[in-house]
């Protein structure tokens, strides 16, 4: 038994992951003091966690914990936008009624795009774009990180992704307080408000905490819009992947054929959802399973901090925050017309 064990130990799988545990214990460790920061003052966990992260940037290059950085930034990640496929259902799409299903697919599509034009007009690259437009698009901070699974790896990735993540979770914040107002004063009903909060604003929980600032219909409304927004996220880090599969050079192509063309933490949020929808998750397992995505992400959010210092960030630059607020403003713009024209034919 004892040999056993030692060859168990010995293994190289063992060995990594035994190397990758104490960077992994400071990033949840991180992860835990931002909950714990949040729940005390409010404001936005992954943003508390960026920034705790960010403050221990020197430990992403010590010896001990470097292994653990590199596992939280990139394999818990990707298993925390993967659980987020438990929180979709077939249902919940077609509560929504097409008129309502298609202002939000345009709406996003015409982000995604205006990302990719508005980078290029900015003289920034097309994957910055891509992030950019798919964060505001789809589900600010989770999506850029998504996007960024599947884009051609470099350091310069990782502080786009950062910059991208910061400012979406800083512009959704500002929506999430002002949406609201917006949305009283035009005296929008249940249905409309809930289209143009969940329509726009980027994280889910501030879509849930802007939403039910209107009103228990208003908030349920909302809160499936966003869902719907959600989970579109398969298909649009697929659709990236292959488009950034074709466009890489010689270099890269030999690298990128070994990888799958549909990412395995795409096909764990496809087959959660199935399974959401034909009801075989009980209510329990689903919300363990929404509490182990939120807690991934989390711990992911700080390993991405820990490797990008402040300097690096700003060296990102007003283009990238320019980029941001247009893909954001246009994002609110659009869904608020789509919201006001739902409104005028109840």
């Amino acid at each position: 038994m004892r040999a056993l064990m030692l060859r168990f130990m010995r293994a190289p799988a063992c060995q990594a992951w035994t190397a990758a545990l104490p960077g992994l214990a400071i990033c949840a460790l991180i992860a835990l003091a931002a909950g714990f920061v949040a729940g005390l003052h409010g404001g936005p966990r992954m943003l508390y966690a960026l920034l705790f992260g960010t403050a221990l940037h020197y430990l992403h290059a010590e010896i001990r914990t470097a292994p653990g950085v590199r596992l939280a930034a990139a394999a818990v990640l990707k298993l925390g936008v993967g659980l987020l496929g438990a929180r979709i259902t077939i249902d919940q799409i077609a509560a929504l009624g097409w008129p309502t299903a298609l202002a939000t697919v345009v709406g996003a599509t015409t982000t995604l795009l205006l990302g990719c034009l508005a980078a290029r007009r900015l003289g920034l690259s097309d994957r910055l774009g891509v992030l950019a437009g798919g964060a505001t698009a789809i589900c600010g901070a989770s999506a850029a990180m998504a996007i960024a699974a599947v884009l051609p790896q470099d350091k310069e990735l990782e502080r786009e992704t950062l910059a991208v993540v910061v400012l979406a979770t800083l512009l959704s914040t500002i929506a999430m307080l002002a949406y609201p107002l917006a949305a009283s004063a035009l005296h929008l009903g249940a249905g409309p408000a809930g289209l143009f909060i969940g329509g726009s604003i980027h994280d889910v929980a501030q879509v849930v905490v802007a939403g039910y600032t209107l009103g228990p219909d208003a908030g349920d409304a909302s809160s499936i819009v966003k869902l719907f927004r959600v989970s579109m996220l398969a298909a649009v880090v697929m659709a990236v992947g292959l488009a950034f599969r074709k466009t890489r050079g010689a270099p890269e192509q030999a690298r990128s054929a070994r990888l799958p063309l549909v990412p395995g933490f795409v096909l764990l949020f496809l087959a959660l959802a199935a399974a959401h929808s034909l009801g075989w998750l009980p209510r329990l397992v689903l919300a363990g399973l929404d509490d182990a995505s939120q807690a991934c992400l989390t711990v992911g959010v700080a390993a991405l901090g820990m490797k990008t210092s402040f300097v690096e960030l700003a060296r990102s630059g007003r283009r990238t925050a320019i980029l941001m607020t247009i893909t954001t403003v246009w994002m609110g713009i659009f869904m608020l017309f789509a919201a006001i024209i739902v409104q005028s034919r109840i």
